[in-house]
């Protein structure tokens, strides 16, 4: 655990938005007596409400993120910050860059590439510094992808990979006003910013890129594999640049010229067909309508709002299996099974944050600083951590 000198081991920033409340309650059923967690916001009044639910005495801080004073004190006074408060574009910034200053470890939610892109650039060397581990990323996206593609690089022997995949065999869940929120924002930045969409359409846009030439990349996703119909899965080009990081940090470990992707299987025939006709649609439309003003003002309108979700029933009933199947150099395919009988965004994902702050803030880690990736700063130890709430991490030859 760690040293007394600091108050509170975790602080758990945003602890009443939507996804924050499930962290938290995460966090009230699973600590260990005496880690000394903290909840932290704008409203003191609705942090006493969740603390009353709850049913715990830990105590609160109220912070506004867009208060650099107030930001900058925060760190000094924990462990480990946690925070589900997006867009990070917006509201991360100054929390990470303080962290990163001060040697406390820092957990998030980040699916924008924009952001962790910035953060690298301003914190990786601070952190290093520091001793300070900034782990982006710590939930659906991109816990399962990160360590999918990281335990089967393990069981492969550790050698190359050529290709690895992500396939979405099963997926039940809602959308976030907080998801919504920091998807927005990227697309306005790139809308303006022709910088920024290259960003994000960049596989290596969070490392300096590979040092060979790459070879052509044929085909999107979408098509029909070994009789299997499927579609690009629309986190896959995000996934991709965290999974590249965790190459990339561990010295291209998984070889430059690995092709990763991430993709939805629809099934057989013509059933699967229309399928995967639909998702991809349905994906082009969103992110067709999230681009621009006009059609995103409809969006917004019955889109959630930041800080809310779906209903109790939409989360009690979610779920999510994912394969990610790995092909190294040399010998046997290797796949690794990531699952849980929770709903991706909501109570997954606010399992996977406070895991990952657990263990920031108790296990005995391997010695890396840094902006670092989930499988870097946390690998194996945050496996065990989700196996025993009820996730599936496990990795056999793919026969």
């Amino acid at each position: 655990m760690s040293e007394n000198v600091r108050d509170h081991d975790i602080v758990l920033l945003g602890a009443t938005g939507f996804v924050g409340r499930f962290t938290a309650r995460h966090l009230a059923r699973s600590a260990p007596d005496g880690v000394r967690i903290a909840l932290a916001g704008r409203s003191r009044s609705r942090l006493e409400d969740v603390r009353r639910e709850l049913g715990v005495d830990w105590p609160i801080v109220e912070v506004d993120t867009t208060d650099e004073t107030a930001v900058a004190r925060l760190p000094a006074s924990t462990s480990v910050v946690a925070t589900t408060v997006g867009p990070y574009l917006r509201y991360g910034a100054e929390v990470a860059a303080a962290c990163a200053r001060q040697g406390t470890s820092y957990a998030d939610l980040s699916g924008e590439s924009i952001f962790v892109a910035r953060s690298i650039q301003r914190n990786h060397d601070a952190a290093e510094k520091s001793g300070a581990r900034i782990v982006h990323s710590c939930g659906f996206d991109s816990i399962p992808s990160d360590l999918g593609v990281g335990l089967a690089h393990r069981a492969a022997g550790g050698v190359p990979i050529v290709a690895a995949t992500l396939r979405v065999r099963s997926l039940r869940g809602g959308i976030s006003g907080g998801t919504i929120d920091s998807l927005r924002q990227q697309m306005t930045e790139a809308k303006r910013d022709a910088s920024v969409r290259r960003l994000i359409a960049n596989p290596f846009a969070l490392t300096p890129g590979p040092s060979v030439r790459l070879p052509s990349h044929a085909g999107s996703g979408w098509g029909k594999e070994r009789g299997i119909w499927q579609v690009p899965f629309i986190m896959g080009a995000y996934n991709q640049q965290i999974v590249q990081r965790s190459s990339y940090l561990t010295g291209w470990s998984y070889g430059q010229l690995m092709r990763y992707r991430e993709v939805v299987t629809t099934g057989r025939g013509v059933a699967g067909f229309v399928s995967a006709g639909a998702i991809g649609l349905g994906t082009a439309a969103f992110v067709g309508g999230m681009s621009f003003a006009p059609t995103r003002t409809i969006l917004d309108r019955v889109l959630p709002a930041p800080g809310a979700g779906p209903g109790a029933d939409a989360v009690d009933h979610g779920r999510f299996v994912l394969d990610v199947d790995v092909y190294p150099v040399q010998g046997e395919p290797v796949r690794a099974r990531v699952a849980a009988p929770f709903d991706p965004g909501y109570g997954g994902t606010g399992i996977m944050l406070a895991e990952s702050a657990l263990s920031l803030a108790l296990d005995e880690l391997p010695d890396r600083a840094g902006v670092l990736t989930p499988m870097v700063a946390l690998g194996e130890k945050l496996a065990e951590r989700l196996r025993a709430h009820r996730f599936t991490l496990d990795v056999a030859l793919l026969s």
